[in-house]
């Protein structure tokens, strides 16, 4: 059963926000949305209302404003305390209010207090952001409207001044007392091939003559029971480009908003290079919480968070290179790691981690996955082998500042690729420390493969180093750039990079161009890429990469509330205040002095339910509710528990799922398969650390044949008959799960390299000989010359 959660209203009161409604408009890879809450007190008295709700942490917030009775209120930012302080005395003196801030300990949730809402009254309150799509290996673009806030565990030590610790009754979903409705318009020059998502929509509706625009709707009735998601492709692949955006004329000349900006926007064409043979130390850190029993999503068969999750790392482990070091670590309320240090790759130590792997359940209760990491931090280095971290998480973490502060704080010795498992996983977390040790992050929900997104990351960690990044501007005279964004210091081979400059000087006639220069080493060779570009700044009134700038350096600086140093909070409050960005050092506050007299009496506290994707009890937390620093309630309540307790949730996976022609009728299409191959995941453990299957029964059940004729059709009785296995399971591989490919590349590799060791001069005889047996299609020439 999906539980949504917050505070049910005291003696079954209406609950005052009625509806949501989103309009989202994806210009190329910039997504631009406003997002509209309407409320209405239907009560006798007056209100004071609080609704929390998740955004994803490269959300820039620019701009809220309220509409209460026909009236626009625009909000101003201010200081966060400045703004609590105002908003308190608002309150007290009558005044209608209004408090829109990111949450004290994770820049992915947010809280709207609404003061004084009269009996009758109605209003509506707008804020708008901009964010940046990421690039899925497949050439999408990604939009997600987070809809999903699940429970989230408070570290041990960590302050409990968050939005989240708040009581969360149960509410069934059918008696969410609010809905959602979504408009998109997406456009391209290049031409939209395909629009896919995991929810319902109305018909796609293309508008131009190359389908260069797209509306589309969310159909209605939406339920929160997941992230509406949305994935772009579009026609043509993605090319490198600059674009330049007028400054604002009213702002002060030494300011960011005042010069024009550039977004840079480089797809790094670095030739694939071979690793070395001994290339690192991976330290594999798991969840086994409890809330990683659930489901990945309410969608039709979907596996357990925990079972993905150790399919993927048995995957992994095989697609190891021979001669590294590796370890793993679960962690929940506890850590603890299968070796008392890394160890060498091996047959034995890769045969006891396998053994570990499959006993692993998801019963550590709590997320304590900062301590965890504080224990990989400490142990000794490998000399001569770059420790990689992959984290394998739910997310569900309240204070993701303090757990981001600590990997910072050790980016110079390590990479750290993450991974948020499921529905309503905290982007803050995930991307955050991904982002803060120069790693990468992926995100797995619905029916969508880990797989084929962990062994992305991991080819991403083998690559070489890529040194020297460097970016040069080639300008008129008179004309200068300055980074906004951080310092670029790692490149993946594959990836989009996007750098932000601010153009400060004398801007030159319209014609004029300008160049910029992206330069880098790769294993001694020095690489280039270079765009030309148009310095005549386009027009845009919501200064769209002003604001994308702005975030972009917020995210570096910025490390929470109590988490920033003093030098960078200055910075921070300068960028948010002066770009009209939003961070955790600022609020937006609109106050209505406007009314015939002020509101006499108490207020009536109404805390807005919020949808939660959970199939067990929620966190039972503190009795009397804090709310995120207004200082009106207290922060410190009773009865707080740490844990998450799970139980799993039979009846979701017992729900049929759509035909395909009712899926192509909505226009949802999954992203993968439903379930997992149990031939291909069995046939993955058979393999050896070397790289070799053994001849044994295990394998003639994977390859559905009897072992006694498999010995029998091995061409030359004297080969040895683990080549032979060896070579029948690359050609199953081939034959039998080619479309999933990008996951089994390393191990196959291995595979390959151990065959031209051990097959010798019956190398060709034997793989003619499989090809028959196995009346394979593949290509021989897998296997080299």
């Amino acid at each position: 059963m999906v539980h949504p959660g917050g505070l049910l209203t005291p003696r079954e009161k209406p609950v005052p926000l009625k509806s949501i409604s989103v309009t989202l408009s994806i210009c190329e890879f910039v997504a631009g949305v406003s997002a509209t809450l309407n409320y209405k007190n239907e009560e006798e008295v007056p209100l004071e209302a609080f609704f929390i709700f998740p955004m994803d942490e490269d959300s820039a917030v620019y701009s809220f404003e309220a509409m209460v009775d026909g009236k626009k209120i625009k909000a101003e930012l201010q200081d966060k305390m400045t703004a609590h302080t105002n908003y308190e005395n608002a309150i007290i003196r009558g005044h209608q209010a209004f408090l829109l801030e990111e949450d004290m300990c994770s820049r992915d949730v947010f809280c709207c207090n609404v003061g004084n809402l009269l009996p009758g009254s109605q209003a509506e309150l707008t804020l708008k952001y901009v964010q940046e799509l990421p690039l899925e290996a497949d050439g999408a673009l990604r939009y997600v409207l987070p809809a999903i806030l699940n429970p989230r565990y408070q570290l041990s030590g960590c302050s409990e001044d968050s939005c989240l610790n708040m009581k969360t009754p149960v509410v069934s979903l059918e008696d969410l007392p609010y809905t959602i409705s979504m408009v998109a318009t997406i456009s391209s020059q290049h031409g939209i091939d395909r629009i896919q998502s995991n929810c319902s929509l109305s018909p796609i509706e293309y508008l131009g003559d190359n389908k260069t625009s797209a509306q589309v709707s969310l159909a209605d009735g939406h339920k929160f029971d997941r992230d509406v998601e949305f994935l772009i492709y579009y026609r043509a692949v993605h090319t490198p480009s600059v674009v330049v955006e007028m400054g604002e004329s009213t702002t002060k000349s030494d300011g960011v908003l005042g010069d024009p900006a550039a977004m840079v926007t480089f797809y790094p064409n670095i030739p694939e290079a071979q690793p070395s043979i001994a290339c690192g130390e991976f330290i594999f850190l798991m969840d086994c919480s409890g809330s990683m029993q659930s489901p990945i999503s309410k969608q039709s068969k979907s596996q357990l968070r925990i079972d993905v999750a150790k399919e993927t790392l048995i995957l992994l482990l095989k697609s190891l290179p021979l001669g590294c070091y590796f370890n793993i670590y679960e962690f929940g309320s506890t850590y603890e790691a299968f070796f008392p240090n890394s160890v060498k790759y091996a047959q034995s130590t890769v045969e006891e981690a396998l053994r570990r792997v499959k006993l692993m359940r998801a019963n550590l209760r709590g997320t304590e996955i900062l301590t965890a990491l504080q224990h990989i931090y400490k142990q000794p280095s490998v000399p001569g082998h770059p420790l990689q971290v992959f984290v394998f998480t739910d997310g569900e973490v309240t204070d993701t500042f303090t757990v981001v502060r600590e990997v910072k704080s050790h980016r110079l010795r390590h990479r750290c690729f993450s991974f948020g498992i499921g529905e309503g996983v905290s982007t803050s977390l995930v991307k955050g420390i991904a982002r803060a040790s120069r790693g990468t992050s992926e995100f797995i929900t619905g029916k969508e493969r880990m797989q084929a997104k962990a062994l992305r990351a991991l080819k991403r960690s083998l690559q070489p180093v890529v040194d020297d990044v460097s970016l040069s501007w080639d300008l008129p005279d008179g004309l200068s750039a300055k980074m906004l964004s951080p310092e670029q210091t790692v490149l993946f081979r594959g990836q989009r990079l996007i750098l932000y400059a601010q153009l400060t000087g004398t801007m030159p006639p319209a014609e004029a161009t300008g160049e910029v220069c992206l330069k880098y080493t790769l294993q001694g060779e020095s690489l280039e890429n270079k765009v030309t570009f148009s310095l005549q700044p386009k027009l845009d009134a919501n200064l769209t990469i002003h604001r994308l700038a702005a975030k972009s350096f917020l995210q570096t600086k910025d490390m929470g509330l109590r988490e920033t140093a003093a030098g960078d909070k200055k910075d921070v409050l300068k960028v948010s205040m002066e770009c009209g960005v939003i961070s955790s050092h600022t609020a937006f506050i609109a106050v209505n002095k406007d009314l015939n007299k002020p509101i006499q009496g108490p207020l009536a506290p109404r805390d807005v339910p919020r949808p939660m994707l959970m199939y067990a009890a929620p966190v039972m937390q503190s009795l009397s509710p804090p709310r995120c620093g207004t200082g009106r309630r207290t922060h410190l309540g009773l009865g707080h528990r740490k844990e998450k307790k799970c139980t799993s949730l039979s009846e979701a996976r017992l729900e049929k799922p759509k035909s395909r022609a009712s899926a192509k009728k909505t226009n949802v299409e999954t992203h993968g398969p439903v379930v997992e191959d149990n031939r291909l995941v069995e046939l993955i453990s058979l393999q050896k650390a070397d790289g070799s299957w053994d001849l044994n029964e295990g394998l003639a059940l994977v390859l559905g044949m009897k072992l006694e004729d498999i010995q029998a059709a091995l061409p030359d009785k004297d080969a040895n008959s683990s080549s032979w296995a060896t070579v029948l399971a690359v050609l199953w591989l081939h034959d039998n799960a080619k479309d999933m490919a990008c996951e089994w590349e390393l191990l196959e590799r291995k595979a390959v390299a151990w065959i031209h060791i051990h097959a010798g001069s019956v190398r060709h005889e034997l793989v003619k000989a499989a090809v028959a047996f196995m009346k394979s299609s593949a290509d021989p020439a897998i296997f080299g010359p």
